[in-house]
């Protein structure tokens, strides 16, 4: 069953993951991300994108923790081994992840519900973060896996809320509510329940009003200029990520999570 559908509204465009496993992310989710994201690159009808979960109360819960310990075991077995000094290429993730950075259209989140490790990476790429109220939390809860944000949160995060604030989240894997995730800046505006896509979907269409060239300047520029020095960055979180992987520690906490079916926070 596909995981992302669009539907397209005038010059806006509005991606839904409809069907994601549990509400995580998985190798189809990003596959599809890919190509939906791709299409929609390419297409000049459409100026603006926002991107929104379909499971109630889910944005994109997290990556797969189970498709994660898959691959620690499948490397180990093939005695991969990780040497910081030399980074890893970029994944299909980063390619995904990168376009909606790059692309010359603005990319709205409209956050309705859990997004945690690589789902609020996802939300980090997007221009701007529309939160509704709600019973979830959002953050990088990584290293409670003994492993680290991989896609992009390691340098995307203290952008926002500054280096220290940055450090404390994510080295104590803490995940907020909706209302500190505003006070925090992770998200620019929090909307009553139910009225996140509506929200989005207003300012998509503001945006995509405007002279689209001017738009993508701007939006490129601005982005040059936080991500100074961030390829580099990138190139070193994912190779790091890969290291922590394979390691003993947090193959043996991928398993407890995915044995017990814990809740990642609790992992």
């Amino acid at each position: 069953m596909p995981q992302v559908a669009v539907e397209r509204s005038g010059n806006v465009a509005v991606v839904t993951i409809t069907n994601p496993p549990r509400g995580y992310m998985d190798t189809a989710t990003v596959a599809e991300l890919d190509a939906a994201t791709a299409d929609l690159e390419r297409d000049e009808a459409v100026r603006a994108v926002v991107i929104t979960g379909g499971v109630p109360g889910v944005f994109i819960r997290h990556y797969s923790v189970r498709e994660l310990e898959a691959l620690a075991r499948q490397l180990r077995e093939r005695g991969i081994a990780v040497d910081p000094a030399r980074p890893l290429p970029p994944r299909d993730i980063d390619r995904v992840f990168g376009r909606l950075e790059e692309m010359p259209k603005p990319v709205i989140a409209a956050i309705n519900g859990f997004a945690m490790g690589g789902g609020f990476e996802l939300a980090l790429c997007c221009d701007l973060r529309i939160a509704e109220e709600g019973p979830y939390e959002l953050g990088l809860p990584e290293v409670r896996l003994g492993i680290l944000p991989g896609a992009g949160g390691t340098q995307k995060l203290p952008a926002l809320v500054g280096v220290a604030r940055a450090l404390e989240l994510t080295l104590r894997g803490r995940t907020v509510a909706p209302p500190e995730a505003r006070d925090l800046g992770l998200v620019h505006e929090l909307v009553p329940p139910g009225r996140a896509l509506d929200r989005a979907h207003e300012l998509a269409a503001e945006l995509a009003s405007l002279p689209p060239r001017a738009v993508g300047h701007i939006k490129r520029l601005v982005r040059a200029s936080a991500a100074a020095g961030r390829a580099d960055g990138l190139a070193l979180e994912r190779t790091l990520f890969l290291d922590l992987l394979l390691s003993d520690d947090a193959l043996e906490r991928m398993s407890r999570m995915n044995t017990d079916d814990r809740d990642i926070r609790d992992a």
